[in-house]
């Protein structure tokens, strides 16, 4: 990729740096710069912005951004949500400025690189939504990818999922949405965490295909409620040949929301 090249909405042609690929997403609405190697983004981050109720005027926080994919898959949807996106490794939030020009939004939304420990990089209660793609594995339960950015973005190191939570909860408003999408076998997790900050919890599974365990569960909650938990029927990605339903179509290729809502 390293003769490649893209041109910015302001017509200037620019190569690339050799480590980064150009992929599309939302069936080629978006244009995404990722890194060759290490961190690359997959179907959750689209799976969850899908679910996120925002509106005109709504401010949305993308926690653990990575190169933009979430943030640019909700503005798709809801054009005029204003966007803020926090990342820990600084080379991912690069790439999501960039994309955020190739893609035509860099007024709509803003991305800074930063720890969601540190709570100074906003005010408390400034969302109306926050949505999060955390890492999948806890520190010390599987072996290290080779690659540091991999590493990064797929194991807890210097936050814990409970660090996640208390963060969203912190930055979103009262009454304001959280929404995680995470490994099934990590959802009692998820739920502990937000006990006694969050209430009327939708769980959405994601099956795989029909009758097979979920292994991606989207979890949606209301900060500050004290409403029960539901279970939603979910829905199934791929057909017995592996293509992806026309559910999973509507919503991965055409944009469709997700409306926890529904049910």
């Amino acid at each position: 990729m390293g003769n490649s090249r893209i041109t910015h909405t302001d017509g200037k042609d620019q190569a690339l740096e050799p480590w980064v690929t150009v992929d599309k997403v939302l069936g080629g609405q978006l244009t995404l710069r990722q890194p060759e190697v290490g961190y690359r983004f997959a179907i959750d981050p689209v799976l969850m912005a899908a679910a996120v109720p925002a509106g005109a005027g709504d401010r949305v926080l993308d926690l653990g951004s990575g190169v933009g994919t979430a943030s640019f898959c909700l503005l798709k949807r809801a054009p005029r949500a204003d966007v803020s996106g926090l990342e820990l490794q600084p080379d991912l939030n690069q790439l999501a400025i960039a994309n955020a020009a190739d893609n035509g939004v860099s007024d709509q939304v803003a991305f800074m690189p930063g720890d969601l420990k540190d709570r100074s990089h906003f005010p408390q209660k400034s969302f109306n939504h926050v949505m999060a793609n955390p890492p999948h594995f806890a520190d010390g339960s599987h072996t290290p990818p080779g690659h540091a950015g991999k590493a990064a973005a797929n194991l807890e190191a210097g936050a814990t999922l409970k660090d996640w939570v208390k963060a969203a909860c912190y930055w979103a408003k009262d009454r304001g949405t959280i929404t995680f999408i995470h490994r099934a076998d990590r959802v009692h997790q998820v739920l502990q965490a937000m006990d006694n900050r969050c209430g009327d919890i939708n769980i959405m599974p994601f099956w795989p295909r029909a009758n097979r365990p979920a292994r991606r569960v989207l979890v949606q909650a209301l900060k500050g409620s004290r409403g029960p938990a539901r279970v939603l029927p979910g829905i199934t990605l791929h057909d017995p040949v592996n293509k992806y339903t026309d559910e999973a179509r509507l919503i991965l290729e055409q944009g469709q929301a997700i409306d926890l809502t529904s049910w």
